[in-house]
């Protein structure tokens, strides 16, 4: 906005926003109008979904960036890194209700890292009948100039409302199992149905890729259509009719 003196005060050139207030100058007059408008938000479906998916991706980094290493190398922060490679994680749903939109999830592929060195294929399994995280690691990689840094995941319930934490330690080579070539970290902490890992290697600053394998499923029952229609309810509903009937 500019303004100009003149030999009968000051005129505006341009708009000033102040208390709910647009004021402007129309061929020569001073005009105000509201600036707080009474339309409905529009919420598309399609507005709805990349919302909550913006919400739960939020609420994990929330979570994540708590702990000691993060390594998000691809990217100019970790933050957009991590925003990037979440956008691919299933939607949840939750309603506009009290602490739920804090809430947040464990699921598989929850990023922990993002870096150049080839990806450490992980799976959940057993190793003589006793849980194990099962790897790609073969056992010819076993090197003092690489790390092996362990993220855990755990779905944890704070006034009833779920939010995911992380924690990190690191593991040596030499703690873990050999089997079949390949190595594995082997112990009943990888039956816990409410955790979730992920082992990312660390080589000379750089690091591989790594995401979440765990086997809980609370997400799952967030993720549905009646999930989305109850939290869409609960914030209004949604702008036109987009939900179709059954048949």
């Amino acid at each position: 906005m500019k303004k100009k003196s003149t030999g009968k005060g000051l005129m505006f050139s341009g708009r000033l926003r102040k208390s709910g207030l647009t004021i402007y100058m129309r061929q020569g007059q001073m005009i105000a109008r509201t600036a707080i408008s009474e339309e409905r938000r529009s919420n598309t479906r399609a507005q709805f979904i990349q919302r909550q998916k913006m919400r739960h991706s939020v609420e994990l980094w929330k979570m994540l960036r708590f702990c000691e290493v993060l390594m998000f190398t691809e990217r100019k922060t970790d933050y957009q890194n991590f925003m990037s490679l979440a956008n691919r994680l299933p939607v949840v749903y939750v309603p506009n209700n009290g602490l739920m939109g804090n809430a947040s999830f464990l699921m598989p592929d929850i990023p922990v890292s993002d870096g150049t060195l080839p990806v450490v294929k992980q799976e959940l399994g057993e190793v003589d009948g006793t849980p194990a995280l099962l790897t790609s690691l073969k056992v010819d990689e076993r090197s003092d100039h690489a790390r092996l840094l362990l993220y855990t995941a755990v779905q944890t319930f704070e006034h009833d409302m779920p939010r995911v934490r992380f924690s990190i330690r690191e593991v040596s080579w030499w703690d873990m199992n050999v089997v079949d070539g390949r190595l594995a970290l082997v112990g009943e902490e990888f039956s816990d149905e409410q955790k979730g890992w992920a082992l990312v290697k660390v080589t000379d600053g750089r690091c591989s890729p790594q995401a979440i394998v765990t086997r809980c499923t609370l997400y799952e029952q967030y993720t549905t259509e009646e999930a989305l229609e109850a939290a869409a309810d609960s914030y209004g509903g949604l702008t036109g009719n987009y939900f179709l009937s059954p048949g």
